[in-house]
């Protein structure tokens, strides 16, 4: 189910997995990719649950056409601009729209040295939500997912709870392996608009502090992104981390800098903080 920062909703409906690239030779960046979910609420769409009466009802189909078409007059690269920009386009398009909330995913292409050709990239995408009623814009959200993060050292747990169901050996230097998704809160409406520059600087910030920081546990190595990530951006206001302890199992070692392993078995451990700017 979704949700939405103005509250309960009695209905919605929209369109999801409308894929858009804008592809400019000339721009910074020639290839703007994204992956949108819009949702619009308004008491104006619910005959349509009630009686089957479409009068009023905007076709998904519509809104595919829409999301792709306005990609080409997007002139940015932020992807929080994006949403704003569809979102507030599409409300002054249809008056009897009363809410809408756009969900965007990057999809991302890196230039290959010669700057004509081109390979996904990731696996980290950028994210954005924003939600924008006939007041203005109720949230913004950023963030990047899909962290996968590998440090060969420097990582430690132990001294935790020991009883009847412990297995987990403690660990003083063991090859950290995590996957991470982080999202923020801007201050207020004057930061959603970046041009990209924010994401960029937590992507850097998150790298720098996995690969600098010297942990005793997951739970510390995310406390120290977010309380780096709110020192280094001004424009958060609060930060959302949430990891996934996807270490991998020793197979065989061959000393302390040596070994094989693989995969860890399907369960995993998963952690959450939120920091707010006192």
């Amino acid at each position: 189910m979704e949700q939405f920062a103005s509250g309960w909703k009695r209905h919605y409906y929209g369109k999801g997995d409308v894929v858009a690239y804008r592809l400019n030779r000339g721009a910074e960046k020639t290839v703007f990719g994204a992956n949108v979910l819009m949702l619009v609420s308004g008491d104006a769409f619910w005959p349509t649950y009630t009686e089957g009466d479409n009068t009023g009802l905007i076709a998904t189909d519509s809104m595919k056409n829409f999301i792709q078409r306005e990609t080409l007059n997007f002139t940015g690269s932020d992807l929080l601009s994006y949403c704003r920009f569809l979102g507030e386009k599409f409300l002054a398009t249809y008056p009897q729209a009363e809410g809408v909330q756009v969900k965007a995913s990057e999809v991302p292409y890196a230039a290959l040295p010669g700057g004509v050709g081109f390979t996904p990239g990731g696996p980290d995408r950028a994210m954005a939500r924003v939600e924008i009623g006939r007041g203005g814009i109720v949230e913004a959200i950023s963030g990047i997912h899909g962290f996968k993060l590998l440090r060969l050292g420097g990582s430690a747990f132990h001294g935790f709870v020991r009883d009847e169901y412990t297995t987990l050996p403690e660990m003083t230097n063991r090859p950290l392996h995590m996957w991470l998704d982080v999202e923020w809160q801007y201050a207020g409406p004057e930061a959603v608009n970046s041009d990209g520059a924010t994401v960029a600087a937590a992507r850097t910030s998150v790298r720098e502090v996995f690969e600098s920081f010297e942990s005793g546990s997951i739970q510390q190595v995310i406390y120290q992104m977010g309380t780096a990530l709110l020192a280094a951006l001004p424009a958060i206001a609060e930060i959302s981390l949430e990891a996934q302890n996807r270490t991998w199992d020793a197979v065989a070692e061959g000393g302390a800098d040596a070994g094989v392993f693989t995969d860890p078995r399907p369960a995993y451990g998963c952690l959450g903080l939120r920091l707010r700017r006192s």
